[in-house]
């Protein structure tokens, strides 16, 4: 049931400020809204505000937001199809851009809670490599081997990826640089010299480690398909919804602050992929935009159906190829 509540409040909060966004942004443009929509299927409650019904529907799973002239002709010259090139960009954009937006949040929230660790050495375990060598509380690390120390999640990535029993880390004390071979010992299957880090804790440290996190997502979400591209990953490992789903249960089992973690993660994602150049998806969409701005005329409907169909099954065959090859395999 844990597994159950945590998916739909996930997925829901996700695809809901994705609409959120359009709906926003399609406000600002002058862009009329029929309908905001919280969840999928019939209607269960509906409240009429202006023109835009604003309903609560019987499936938990997203919601949408359907904008007059969207996808089909209309003489409404406050309609999607009638208005500028500029405003439908900026009103595609905005789901994804709020995907950013509530990545960025939910990690600022866990960090407000946990505190941010930086390089800055906080202890030393008892007997440890790093006490024997002298490193002491207060020492900033900086290098390891070769490798720029930039946040504390790097000291035991470096430490691992050399794969040696010695590394040699610089250190800064006191405004001055120096450097000693550290030995590197092995606890529960993880390589370590013995440092805790230095927590910092304050609105700027949080709201700059959301931004930071959530730009590390993006960069990693962007490594992964470059290693689809090139053939260095295989698609079959890849996380489908149900991969996803069982991920999110796990994270419920040890607290809230780990669900937001998945919530940021899978928010940044789908802000990312949002916005990939394939028809059905709002990077698809932009591209259509510009395409019409150049040509000086949108292409036909029948076209542009036919463009979006190959995209709609082009991403759903991805999907059940992820989760048939990938989800229930695993």
């Amino acid at each position: 049931m844990t597994t159950i509540i945590s998916a739909i409040f996930v997925f829901l909060l996700v695809i809901l400020l994705h609409e959120a966004g359009h709906l926003v942004a399609a406000k600002a443009s002058g862009i009329k809204v029929n309908e905001f929509a919280v969840g999928m299927g019939p209607k269960i409650f509906g409240k009429q505000k202006g023109e835009t019904l604003y309903s609560l529907r019987a499936l938990p799973i997203g919601g949408y937001c359907a904008m007059e002239g969207e996808g089909e002709d209309s003489e409404d010259p406050r309609a999607f199809n009638n208005v500028s090139i500029g405003r439908r960009m900026v009103t595609i954009l905005a789901g994804a851009f709020m995907n950013f937006v509530l990545a960025i949040v939910a990690f600022t929230i866990i960090a407000g809670f946990n505190g941010v660790p930086s390089t800055t050495i906080g202890e030393i375990v008892p007997g440890s490599p790093a006490e024997q060598m002298g490193f002491v509380p207060g020492d900033k690390v900086v290098v390891i081997d070769h490798t720029e120390i930039k946040e504390f999640s790097d000291i035991p990535k470096t430490i691992a990826a050399a794969q040696k029993d010695t590394v040699r880390v610089y250190a800064v004390r006191e405004g001055r640089l120096y450097a000693q071979n550290v030995k590197v010992e092995e606890k529960d299957g993880q390589k370590m010299i013995g440092i805790k880090p230095k927590i910092n804790r304050g609105a700027t440290y949080s709201v700059r480690y959301g931004f930071k996190q959530t730009a590390n997502v993006v960069k990693e979400v962007f490594q992964v398909l470059g290693m689809l591209f090139t053939g260095k990953l295989a698609l079959s490992r890849l996380s489908g919804p149900v991969g996803v789903i069982k991920v999110i249960g796990q994270s419920a089992k040890f607290g809230f602050l780990n669900v937001l973690a998945i919530l940021g993660l899978i928010s940044a994602n789908l802000g990312v992929v949002n916005l990939l150049p394939i028809p059905a998806l709002d990077g698809g969409r932009f591209v259509m935009l510009l395409i019409e701005k150049l040509r000086g005329k949108p292409l036909s409907e029948k076209v542009e159906y036919y463009i979006n169909l190959f995209g709609f099954i082009f991403v759903f065959s991805i999907m059940i190829y992820v989760t048939i090859f990938g989800d229930l395999k695993r």
